[in-house]
């Protein structure tokens, strides 16, 4: 097991806590149609709150409970820079939740 998974869970939970605390977790699951797209982010059909909800956390916990190999990049953050430019406040805990995700990743220890 990579030593990174304990702190990878719990950057995972507050990336959830930050989603829920500001009001951008959703109780139904986009369309499976929605969840497809091969776009990055699946910016095509997605709100960038719902990718993080439905397509990283759950591939990210799948990773964890599996025991599967680690990403070996993560850009997460500038992408949530780019999303949330004009909410820079509102959106800071998850942002700052996010930059130490990629941190994590990018340090392989």
């Amino acid at each position: 097991m990579d030593a990174r998974f304990a702190s990878l869970a719990d950057q995972l939970l507050l990336i959830e806590r930050e989603l829920r605390v500001q009001g951008w977790w959703d109780e139904v699951s986009p369309s499976p149609e929605a969840l497809s797209s091969v776009e990055p982010f699946s910016v095509d059909t997605l709100d960038f709150h719902q990718w993080l909800q439905w397509v990283f956390l759950t591939r990210m916990k799948q990773i964890l409970e599996q025991d599967l190999p680690l990403p070996t990049v993560s850009g997460i953050l500038e992408m949530a820079e780019m999303v949330y430019a004009d909410r820079p406040q509102e959106s800071l805990g998850l942002r700052t939740a996010l930059k130490k995700f990629d941190q994590l990743i990018v340090n392989a220890g």
